[in-house]
């Protein structure tokens, strides 16, 4: 028996996940919206991070094995690659839809927010279309046309929890993002406090006597008046009538503030798979470290989100292109590469056991030359 469209989906989980009471219990975000704005919207490394990922997928050098130039055109876009891969890492989905003209032949990618997509399965529990809901209004966005011909990509990344949503990388990062910006805005209030730790203000006359309703009134009105904010840094504070000042709080350096907010930063960085040192991390930060760190986020995190992304895509445009359309990165033209391929070149040039012929296969080029 096959569910209907309308009533046919799945549940991002059934009840509430222990984790997930945890960090409402913790005080951290729990809604997609809020995780956004805790990891990307305010908080500098986490944005770094994302936008140095997916700006890096939406650079790369994309083309059609079989030469399909439309193909390429439709991916590579009006930022299409560059989207898709900062909702994999935020969303941990990513849902793009095959827009259609009038003629059957494909327009444009337009790719959808993921929080706003439900997955629609049938009576055997596959996906048969996605729910889209903006504003109120839910649309029906089935997976193939009436002809079979895909309509929908859904591209996500391994979520060991779930059969139909990938896993994004913000619950991973909300833990050391809450704590680097709850680090960066208790430096900013003690700077807008004259760079002081708070304390107390002690009344003590000695004849047992207290302040007055007034007198609490005026002092309270002096203090926030003359010396809160960033105006008031560094004023003389005036004590009289047996007050005196008595500071409570451990000081910047008791916290070691500096080392705190670098350990939540590496931690924010490896959870987007970008090396430390590109986002500005001070220690490390010399020219050879950079240099092998962005190698390495190339291969070990762009790369493989760029072939996952384009193997989605071309499967989806295969369907309405006239042959096969199989897309793929040049890699030659990756200056993060040059040095392995370099090597790789050198080595293959000295073995003398190989012909021409196999030596051009190896390096990727035709075998038209003969032994």
């Amino acid at each position: 028996m096959w569910f209907s469209k309308e009533s046919a989906s799945l549940p991002m989980s059934s009840g509430v996940p222990e984790w997930l009471r945890a960090n409402a219990s913790a005080g951290l975000p729990t809604t997609y919206e809020a995780k956004v704005h805790e990891v990307f919207v305010t908080n500098p490394v986490g944005q770094r991070s994302v936008r140095l990922v997916s700006s890096s997928v939406g650079a790369l050098p994309v083309y059609s094995v079989t030469g399909n130039e439309a193909a390429v055109k439709l991916v590579v876009g009006d930022g299409v690659l560059e989207t898709i891969a900062a909702n994999l890492l935020l969303h941990g989905n990513a849902f793009v839809e095959l827009i259609v003209n009038d003629l059957g032949v494909p327009a444009e990618l337009s790719v959808l927010r993921p929080d706003r997509v439900e997955v629609r399965l049938d009576g055997y529990g596959r996906p048969v279309g996605y729910a889209y809901t903006v504003r109120g209004t839910t649309v029906f966005k089935p997976e193939q046309d009436v002809l079979g011909r895909q309509l929908m990509a859904h591209i996500r990344a391994y979520s060991p929890l779930d059969d139909h949503y990938g896993l994004g990388c913000l619950d991973a990062a909300i833990a050391p993002t809450a704590v680097h910006n709850r680090a960066a805005k208790w430096n900013r209030t003690l700077l807008e406090n004259a760079a002081r730790p708070s304390g107390a203000m002690i009344y003590d006359p000695g004849d047992g006597s207290v302040l007055s309703a007034d007198q609490f009134a005026r002092l309270k009105g002096e203090l926030e008046t003359m010396y809160a904010g960033a105006d008031g840094a560094g004023r003389p504070l005036l004590l009289d009538g047996g007050l005196k000042w008595q500071s409570l709080s451990m000081t910047p350096a008791d916290m070691d503030f500096v080392a705190l907010k670098e350990g939540c930063a590496r931690d924010i960085a490896l959870s987007f798979g970008v090396p430390p040192v590109l986002v500005g991390l001070p220690g490390d930060a010399t020219y050879s470290n950079a240099r092998e760190a962005g190698r390495a986020l190339t291969r070990q995190t762009v790369l493989p989100m760029g072939k996952q992304i384009l193997r989605g895509l071309g499967g989806m445009i295969d369907d309405w292109v006239e042959g096969d359309c199989a897309l793929a990165i040049d890699t030659d033209l990756l200056s993060e590469l040059a040095e392995d391929r370099v090597k790789l070149w050198e080595s293959v040039s000295r073995a003398d056991f190989l012909t021409l012929a196999e030596k051009r296969g190896m390096l990727g080029y035709e075998t038209g030359m003969g032994a």
